[in-house]
């Protein structure tokens, strides 16, 4: 069996009818079109045409963690209405409109059917379900509650990546907005400023320094704008291959966006609230406190938390409280700490950590709804700046002209 899941499987569209003579269409991945046959018969469907997808649209697909939340959903519905596990899998496969999800499910449907365990088989693509999905499968098998755990995990994953969304959302706006604003004064650089140059020229006084400032930044960028932008690329790349290397780096670089006005306190917020929800959800699962902040570290999102949910793993494992454990980091507000010392306390953990989710994640909802209010006008004062600078330089020599005459 295991020679089977080796063999490389392409996605199919077919047609066909079904029982009652009605037309029928899907799509399925399989290892050949013999096999789409074999499969749509035991199914009941007679098939009239099967067509292979071209390799040029199968590989253009990729697995988002918005896909691996939808399929949590989707798989977590159907165990809950009784369907069983392998045609669960079938039937969200099947009806799956990215092939590249599509293979991935009926890869692991595969595993299935040769006897595979579900928490291995999806252990089996860490790149797509990470150690808190397969932990929290594993619980789920052995406790014979599978589609309540994968409800949990749907709904995890759900919120999660809502908040992923908001803090996009919070640092793509206005980087969008100054990427534009330095596209349009580029353009205004070396295609409108250089009308004016000619036009200056006929003038035989000297120009206003602001505006001879403008002219020589627009010469400069016409001849060596090259330069730039190779230094601008090459800086860019440089950092992100040394980004994907070194973690410093990157402890650096979360450590400062932490620090920034506005969005540090919408990232932190962020951190706090992945950090409680994964907590709430791995606790009430079943799985020991130390595990499941081995798994908490990793879902914060932000290195500087990820290391002290790391130190305070150690710090409970030699039997530290909780409690203690994050005052010792320092990161976490303290309500936050009172309320996971009433649930250590209580023996409701997992609930007191759902209400500190809850209420962190509404803060960075409201968070960002604020900022983007607030840097609307600073964000058309900086384009007033930049823009209007620009025209004004060019008209200075045309004003001073007029007041002469």
């Amino acid at each position: 069996m295991a020679g089977n899941v080796a063999v490389e499987q392409f996605p199919f569209s077919w047609e066909g009818t079904d029982n009652r003579g009605q037309k029928v269409r899907g799509r399925t991945v399989a290892a050949s079109e013999a096999a789409v046959r074999a499969q749509l018969r035991r199914e009941g469907v007679v098939p009239v045409r099967i067509r292979k997808q071209s390799s040029l649209f199968r590989k253009s697909g990729k697995v988002t963690p918005a896909d691996i939340a939808l399929f949590s959903r989707q798989l977590a519905t159907m165990l809950q209405a009784g369907i069983p596990l392998v045609q669960a899998f079938d039937i969200v496969g099947s009806g799956h409109e990215n092939p590249a999800m599509q293979k991935l499910i009926m890869s692991i449907k595969g595993d299935l059917e040769s006897g595979t365990a579900l928490a291995e088989a999806l252990g089996k693509h860490p790149l797509h379900f990470d150690d808190l999905f397969v932990n929290l499968v594993t619980a789920g098998e052995q406790a014979g509650a599978l589609d309540t755990l994968l409800d949990k995990i749907a709904t995890y994953k759900e919120k999660t990546e809502a908040i992923k969304k908001k803090i996009k959302k919070a640092l793509f706006y206005p980087a969008a907005v100054m990427v534009v604003a330095i596209i349009v004064s580029a353009i205004l650089l070396i295609f409108v400023i250089p009308q004016f140059e000619s036009l200056f020229k006929g003038f035989g006084a000297d120009l206003p320094a602001f505006t001879r400032m403008v002219i020589d930044l627009s010469v400069f960028l016409r001849s060596q704008g090259w330069l730039v932008g190779i230094a601008v690329g090459g800086g860019i790349g440089t950092y992100m291959y040394m980004r994907k290397r070194s973690k410093k780096l990157r402890e650096a670089e979360d450590r400062l966006m932490l620090k920034l006005p506005i969005i540090g306190n919408i990232l932190e917020k962020a951190a706090i609230a992945r950090f409680a929800r994964t907590l709430s959800t791995m606790f009430s699962a079943g799985v020991p406190l130390v595990e499941a902040l081995q798994s908490v570290a990793g879902a914060t999102g932000n290195i500087v938390f990820e290391r002290a949910v790391l130190r305070m793993r150690d710090e409970v494992a030699t039997g530290q409280r909780l409690q203690r454990a994050m005052e010792n980091t320092g990161l976490f507000p303290n309500m936050v700490i009172q309320m996971v010392a009433v649930g250590e306390e209580s023996g409701s953990l997992d609930e007191m950590s759902a209400k500190v989710a809850d209420f962190f994640e509404a803060d960075v909802d409201n968070a960002v709804d604020s900022m983007s209010s607030l840097l609307e006008p600073l964000i058309m004062a900086i384009l007033g700046v930049l823009v209007g600078g620009l025209v004004v330089a060019m008209y200075l020599p045309i004003f001073k002209m007029g007041a002469v005459i």
